[in-house]
């Protein structure tokens, strides 16, 4: 098991790239940059807490990258850049000198007690050079790979800064070899929270019931029910208005109910209900699911990363279309049979994230679950009188 987090810096190839300073190591002090023109190359959380730091006191500062900046708020993925860490951007468009360049850094020389940095407009086709007292790189981390003899490395992926993993959190090339926290990001990369702690304390005891059924034989922690779908469907309402791994880890994990059929073994008649099961780990087969199972998950409505939240007119259009689920964290409830999904129920968003509404809430979902559960019984019944004793 490994739980290690990055160990290493991610350095982009770019020539001259030892001149610069490291976030992790470069000063934080203000004074150190007083009246030094300053590039810091990267368009994250690290590159913008590092430029607001340095604004009372450095002469000019540059943020440079060849892609446009992300915003949290927009993307919903709390990755891309925080409002808290973006006052930088009112000191370039208030014009206090500073500024952030779209383009590609092509290389790093230095020029005496100057850096002398070339670089390529994305939006033009041109190409300049500029000198700065202080280059700071702000490129992200990697995992430290050296830890791993030849003959067990794990395959990596995503420019190598990640171990590629199976919907269990194992390396995809080495049996057994298991990873933890923010290392398991690349399931859901820039997509969800498996970075950061909030998402991935969730995955983490999801890995530990994983590993108890494939190693110790114990089965995911379960509620046997009846197929009621009134009774379903509040036992799911109970849930998305309660649980925090479905909240902080939206659309990864999802709640899992397992309609009893003919492969499974059992008795007829009857749910099984698992919590926070990784959604991969159920649609790639790895779960055990039976033939004809639900997932409950929370999700932001498609496309709710295209368009601005704060832009009325915009807003105002999509919600008029009725072909749009809603933009904001809402429930979805999905139908499968052998893998397919047959049907798809979105239930409204609600300003207090309240799913609790009798018509808008539960009645559609009783509907959706009376279709799964009566389709179980006409099975069941249409089997032989044998089969059925």
């Amino acid at each position: 098991m490994v739980a290690t987090g990055f160990g290493e810096s991610n350095l982009p190839p770019i020539p001259g790239i030892e001149a610069t300073e490291r976030y992790g190591d470069v000063s934080v002090n203000p004074d150190d940059f007083t009246d030094q023109r300053v590039l810091i190359i990267g368009k994250g959380n690290s590159a913008f807490e590092t430029a607001d730091n340095l604004i009372e006191r450095a002469a000019v500062i540059h943020l440079v990258g060849p892609r446009s900046i992300n915003f949290a708020w927009h993307s919903h993925f709390i990755g891309h850049l925080r409002a808290v860490n973006n006052n930088f951007l009112d000191t370039y468009q208030l014009k206090t000198q500073n500024m952030v360049l779209d383009a590609t850094v092509l290389g790093i020389e230095p020029a005496g007690d100057e850096l002398v940095v070339t670089m390529s407009y994305t939006r033009r086709d041109k190409t300049v050079q500029l000198a700065y007292d202080r280059v700071i790189t702000c490129t992200g981390f990697r995992i430290d790979a050296s830890i791993f003899d030849a003959g067990c490395r794990p395959e990596l992926t995503i420019d190598d800064r990640l171990p590629a993993l199976t919907s269990s959190w194992e390396s995809v090339n080495v049996p057994d070899l298991y990873f933890a926290g923010t290392l398991t990001q690349s399931r859901d990369f820039k997509r969800h929270t498996s970075a950061f702690i909030h998402g991935f304390r969730y995955g983490v005891r999801a890995l530990q019931r994983m590993l108890d059924h494939r190693y110790e034989d114990v089965g995911w922690p379960r509620r046997d029910l009846s197929l009621d779908p009134a009774a379903l469907a509040e036992l799911v309402l109970a849930r998305v208005n309660s649980s925090s791994g479905l909240w902080q880890q939206y659309g990864f994990l999802c709640d899992l109910i397992e309609i009893e059929g003919e492969d499974s073994g059992e008795c007829h008649g009857g749910a099984r209900y698992y919590e926070e099961v990784p959604v991969d780990h159920v649609l790639d087969g790895s779960f055990g699911a039976g033939a004809r199972f639900v997932t409950v998950t929370l999700e932001y409505g498609p496309g709710h990363d295209t368009i601005d939240p704060f832009d009325i007119e915009v807003g105002r259009a999509w919600e008029a279309d009725p072909s749009h689920p809603d933009r904001y964290l809402h429930p979805v409830v999905r139908h499968y049979e052998h893998g397919e999904l047959v049907a798809e129920l979105h239930l409204p968003e609600d300003v207090c994230n309240d799913w609790s509404s009798d018509d808008r809430h539960r009645a559609p979902l009783v509907e959706l679950l009376t279709g799964v559960t009566d389709q179980q019984g006409r099975q069941s019944d249409e089997r032989p009188a044998a089969a059925r004793a």
